[in-house]
């Protein structure tokens, strides 16, 4: 088996993420009540569980990506951050498309998020639309993935002067060939196609 190095810092003691992750509510057992401040990144992977008592934490909102990822989790761990945080270091940034592609692979396909790789990452074949709303999202991407996927029919459909052939793009999209998801990100919208 692989070993996957981080690389995160050392700092005072603990892990300095690379990337800001956001804010984090917590839960802290030991005195059964919330955690009465909102919480960083680095905070929660630094939590000291036998000195500040046993605790569960959720993304706060502030980092949409973060909050796609983990959206069907009750609870986030420090190391479930250091994975991301090194995923994301692989791919070189925290952009939107980042985010989208690793809930797509952790949320779509199943896969560990401390067993994905940014390889992984980029090696999907997935098509990322983003924009406000789904209806211009679901036209776009079906146009232009008749055109890439069936050059041939679309230059047909293009020149075709027949009034009665049309071209529906939810039947096109909601056919079995793909996989579509249609995900919101903060307050945007995005559309993640992959063939079947």
């Amino acid at each position: 088996m692989e070993t996957i190095e981080t690389t995160s810092t050392v700092e005072r003691g603990g892990y300095a993420l690379q990337f800001d992750l956001g804010s984090f509510e917590g839960f802290n057992f030991r005195e059964s009540s919330a955690i009465d401040r909102v919480l960083t990144g680095d905070e929660v992977v630094n939590w000291d569980h036998d000195a500040n008592g046993e605790a569960e934490f959720w993304p706060s909102g502030e980092n949409a990506g973060v909050s796609l990822l983990f959206k069907d989790r009750s609870a986030v761990t420090g190391q479930d951050l250091l994975e991301l945080d090194r995923v994301l270091q692989e791919l070189g940034d925290d952009s939107t498309f980042n985010y989208l592609r690793i809930h797509h692979a952790v949320n779509g396909l199943g896969t560990y998020l401390n067993q994905l790789t940014g390889e992984q990452v980029e090696d999907q074949n997935i098509h990322v639309f983003e924009g406000d709303h789904f209806i211009g999202l679901r036209k776009d991407a079906a146009f232009e993935l008749f055109e890439l996927y069936y050059p041939e029919a679309y230059a047909a459909w293009e020149k075709s002067n027949c009034d009665g052939l049309i071209f529906d793009e939810d039947r096109f999209l909601d056919s079995p060939v793909w996989s579509v998801d249609e995900v919101e990100i903060g307050d945007r919208k995005a559309l993640i196609v992959a063939p079947q």
